[in-house]
């Protein structure tokens, strides 16, 4: 198993499916369902991975209350707790709304720590590890320089990136490959043609239920289409599991188009299930649903 650091990102989460998104007016709604989970992009990303084969070492801030304490006992059977500091603050905590077509609003009801991380426990996996998985939080910030006086790879997660936001450029800045959402993102070949020019070897862009972009360094461009699901259950995570499998079938050096297929195939799984991580998703299943899907969804250069 490739040991892997993912840094930032766990939070406590209320989710509230409505069969549409609330309009911005006074009025009453009743919620087709709700419940309390596991959240955030460090939770989701080392679940998947580790579901994947890796051997994943999570670090996070969370606070002493019972929203940490729930956080500490839904990744402890992964083992994934180990690292979770203990801060003043109170834990990260979020409440999104779903509509029955993926759309998320998220609300930060609780903001994440700003410092607290066990930055002696992260230089310790970061010198043990293949990849460093960096998150955009403000308590990870002391680890990219970290990774990157150890010479391991740094990849990132923008999310919905508002162009030339500061708050996330230390991150760009550090990174070699990067994954961001098109969201906010007017012309995200722009900025996708941008970070390569700056010298990252990949970049690539989530379209929701249109698929993703693959642009890399030697100039190939790819577009994979979503796959295929039965069931839209809950998109929270879709993009953490998508950014799984591509490390999955890039540090098996794998084709870039194979790479891409595998991401939107952890994608599919993540949408079809209430979690984080599908309990269906195994290295096996993985790669034949995304072999299932090379003929009929052939990526485009």
């Amino acid at each position: 198993m490739q040991p892997l650091c993912v840094i930032g990102g766990t939070s406590w989460d209320t989710l509230i499916h409505l069969p549409a998104l609330p309009k911005p007016i006074g009025q009453t709604l009743w919620a087709e369902r709700s419940y309390q989970t596991l959240g955030s992009t460090g939770a989701g990303k080392a679940l998947n991975l580790t579901a994947l084969g890796f051997e994943v070492s999570l670090h996070s801030v969370i606070g002493a209350d019972a929203a940490g304490d729930a956080i500490h006992h839904a990744l402890a059977p992964h083992g994934l707790h180990q690292h979770l500091a203990r801060s003043h603050s109170a834990t990260q905590q979020h409440t999104n709304l779903m509509d029955a077509h993926g759309q998320r609003l998220s609300i930060f009801t609780h903001a994440p720590a700003a410092s607290g991380l066990d930055l002696a426990a992260c230089q310790q996996a970061l010198a043990a590890c293949d990849l460093a998985i960096i998150n955009i939080l403000d308590y990870a910030r002391p680890t990219l320089a970290l990774a990157q006086a150890l010479g391991k790879p740094i990849w990132t997660d923008l999310h919905d990136y508002d162009l030339g936001n500061p708050y996330h450029q230390a991150f760009i800045d550090a990174a070699e490959v990067i994954l961001v959402a098109d969201n906010q993102l007017r012309d995200y070949r722009a900025f996708m043609q941008q970070c390569i020019d700056q010298g990252k070897k990949l970049v690539l862009c989530t379209h929701a239920e249109h698929g993703a972009s693959l642009l890399a360094a030697d100039g190939t461009w790819l577009v994979q289409p979503a796959l295929p699901i039965q069931h839209l259950r809950d998109s929270n995570g879709a993009g953490d599991a998508f950014f799984s499998g591509f490390v999955y079938g890039y540090l098996q050096q794998r084709p870039l188009a194979e790479c891409l297929r595998l991401a939107a195939a952890a994608g599919a799984f993540c949408v079809e299930s209430a979690s984080l991580c599908a309990a269906a998703m195994t290295p096996t299943t993985l790669q034949q649903r995304a072999a299932l899907q090379t003929k009929d969804h052939p990526n485009r250069h």
